[in-house]
């Protein structure tokens, strides 16, 4: 007898032996046993799942003399028959190169001739996303209402370029993918019947590499045993598979750690050398940060589909990094992995990948930052007051009114740049008088002016000004009230803008700072003369460089 590779040797016979498809194998004996079986179906997914295989089983099911449990015998004539392929009611057909209206005519004039030995004439269109338009639209009349003596079976992995008028014609059942725990256990029965070896890790290489199609791992399978023999290892398999060694991605994260830019390059070489492909490499990259992220963030290695031994490198490994400092290099190497499709020089991109990651900064916290900042430079942290309950709750969201005594004027002796048109020209304000000696009316009496002004250098700043009021001037600061969030924002991005602008109109140094300010809403002077909150103060909120950022820049939390 002929050789048999082993996806024909061992492929299913009864449902039972679909791994992986028990949703489907379970909906079909039931249908069998309540006899609602449908005239059509449709069988959709990925390329060595089971579609082919189960449509067989169900033709032969259906056409089986002596069903044992609603599964065929595969004893009688017909189920050898439909085995052997000789059985003239079970019609496959290869919808790659039978897609023309003339082939689904002559189908059309099959189908009114009833079963030569079987209850059933069952049609197997395999590839039915390769019909031409014209044959779907040909097959719609037949599919719908058929011979009571037939049955369609189509099977497609591109389920979105069938029409929907033949989907909606069919009960479709979608494939999983087979799951690696299920493509190793059935590979280790193989190997047991046919008296072969192999371990473990062997068996999880292979189910990785096969990626969820149970035809492609057998056929990885068949592959290894010409090469092992009746003895398979793991570091065999790496050989004969070409598959890149786990070590090399350790010492992808050691480089990275050590921000080692030579050890980098030097890498590199070392894959190019060996023969990798450097496609496949980055994508075992990206999944090696997946799984240090995953030790980072469960603090487990259960989630890791890896042999025990690198279980374990991956718990010390992960105890190098931040989750954000995976993050990072994860976009990194997403963006090298896209960017290879098309480079002319993949081995150069490569090493800049590298080079980027091994220089790549740690990811520091920012209330972590301030707070050394504040140590280093002894700041104490601002005590925000209490506020009576009677108050009104529209003051105490006003937190960024807040301006230190001791942070200096940027008006005093910073050149600051002229708005009268004429680019990267910086002046120098004149000195202006104290603004504790200017009173509010006075300030007021510029406003105007201001807004005229404003119109004439921005106009959308100075439109939204326009629609704003005055409110009050404290602590070198002239308030301006917004009545929504629009106007505020836009004026927050424009605040050095008008800072500047009314400084140079009123030759008063006073830092303007728009608030959200509703128009009945009271003002409470001593109140706001303070940082007001209803909540214990922040460091984000309270420190001085953040309070320049809010006044003088516009700055806003997101």
């Amino acid at each position: 007898m002929s050789y048999l590779v082993t996806a024909r040797k061992w492929r299913p016979m009864v449902f039972d032996d679909v791994i992986g498809q028990s949703h489907i194998s379970n909906t079909l004996r039931n249908a069998l046993a309540g006899n609602r079986l449908a005239h059509a179906f449709i069988f959709t997914g990925g390329r060595g799942c089971g579609k082919t295989t189960t449509a067989r089983i169900l033709a032969k099911a259906v056409n089986c003399l002596h069903p044992k449990n609603f599964d065929p015998c595969n004893e009688c004539e017909i189920c050898e028959e439909i085995n052997a392929g000789r059985s003239l009611d079970i019609i496959e057909i290869d919808g790659a190169s039978t897609n023309s209206v003339d082939d689904i005519r002559s189908i059309k004039e099959a189908v009114r001739y009833a079963p030569s030995r079987g209850g059933k004439r069952v049609y197997i269109i395999d590839e039915v996303h390769m019909l031409s338009k014209g044959a779907f639209n040909a097959l719609l009349k037949t599919l719908e209402e058929p011979p009571e003596h037939v049955i369609f079976i189509f099977a497609t992995t591109e389920i979105q370029r069938v029409p929907t008028t033949i989907i909606s014609r069919c009960q479709r059942y979608d494939f999983r993918r087979i799951s690696i725990k299920d493509i190793m256990s059935r590979l280790r029965h193989i190997a047991g019947q046919e008296t072969i070896s192999i371990d473990d890790d062997a068996l999880l290489m292979i189910a990785k590499k096969a990626d969820g199609a149970m035809r492609d791992a057998q056929s990885l399978f068949d592959q290894a045993v010409s090469f092992c023999d009746d003895r398979i290892t793991a570091k065999q398999l790496i050989s004969v598979l070409n598959i890149v060694d786990l070590e090399y991605y350790f010492r992808v994260t050691d480089v990275i750690a050590a921000h080692d830019s030579r050890a980098a390059l030097q890498l590199v070489d070392d894959v190019v050398r060996t023969g990798y492909d450097l496609k496949e490499f980055v994508s075992g990259i990206a999944e090696h940060l997946r799984n240090l992220l995953i030790a980072r963030t469960t603090g487990s290695t259960r989630l890791i589909e890896a042999p025990e031994v690198h279980r374990a490198q991956y718990a010390t490994a992960a105890e190098q990094f931040t989750e954000a400092d995976i993050l990072r290099l994860s976009k990194l190497t997403t963006d090298t992995e896209a960017s290879l499709r098309y480079h002319s020089q993949p081995r150069f991109a490569l090493e800049v990948a590298l080079v980027q990651m091994a220089k790549i900064s740690v990811t520091v916290d920012l209330g972590r930052l301030l707070q050394d900042i504040e140590a280093l430079r002894g700041v104490p942290r601002p005590v925000a007051p209490t506020v009576p309950a009677h108050k009104s709750p529209a003051v105490s969201e006003e937190k960024t009114l807040y301006v230190p005594q001791s942070t200096p004027n940027p008006f005093e002796s910073n050149p600051v740049k002229s708005f009268t048109g004429k680019e990267n020209e910086p002046v120098r304000v004149p000195q202006p008088p104290p603004a504790s000696k200017i009173s509010f009316e006075q300030l007021r009496g510029h406003w105007d002016a201001f807004v005229e002004s404003a119109k004439r250098g921005k106009i959308g700043v100075g439109t939204i000004l326009e629609k704003c009021s005055p409110l009050d001037v404290h602590v070198g600061v002239f308030r301006i009230a917004c009545t929504d969030e629009y106007h505020l924002s836009t004026l927050r991005r424009n605040q050095q803008y008008l800072t500047q602008l009314f400084c140079e109109l009123s030759g008063v140094s006073v830092a303007v700072n728009p608030i959200l300010h509703k128009a009945n809403a009271p003002v409470l002077p001593s109140v706001l003369a303070v940082a007001t909150t209803s909540s214990p103060a922040t460091p984000e909120k309270d420190h001085p460089l953040l309070g320049k950022l809010y006044r003088d820049f516009g700055a806003e939390k997101v």
